[in-house]
């Protein structure tokens, strides 16, 4: 039995945001919140609210009845969300684009071999 959980229109990019997703792909749920707990990257804290979320999801699936330690974070997925553009003034009347990205996180949890 799987619990999902996605945070839309986070406002880090997909590129920054996988690299905190790789440290946490496949771990322990009570392991991978330790390991954003003391990650020095932004993009650490909506990570966390996902898988602390989908950690819920399962929780009010089993009833009640299932803890963190129990849980394995099944995948994570960072899509791309919507671009807003910007423009930089530039010398000489030009102007420059910016582009401010965004992330779509999709974090699916499983209940561990051990335990069921």
């Amino acid at each position: 039995m799987d619990a999902v959980a996605r945070a839309r229109h986070i406002g880090y990019p997909p590129r920054k945001v996988r690299l905190v997703a790789e440290l946490v792909r496949g771990k322990n749920v009570e392991e991978a919140l330790e390991i954003l707990k003391y990650t020095q990257r932004a993009a650490a804290a909506p990570m966390s609210k996902t898988i602390r979320s989908a950690m819920h999801n399962m929780v009010n699936k089993k009833g009640g009845t299932v803890e963190a330690e129990d849980m394995i974070v099944k995948s994570i997925r960072v899509d791309e969300g919507r671009t807003l553009y910007r423009i930089r003034p530039r010398a000489q009347g030009r102007a420059y684009r910016i582009r401010k990205r965004s992330s779509h996180i999709s974090v699916v949890v499983t209940m561990s071999d051990e335990k069921e």
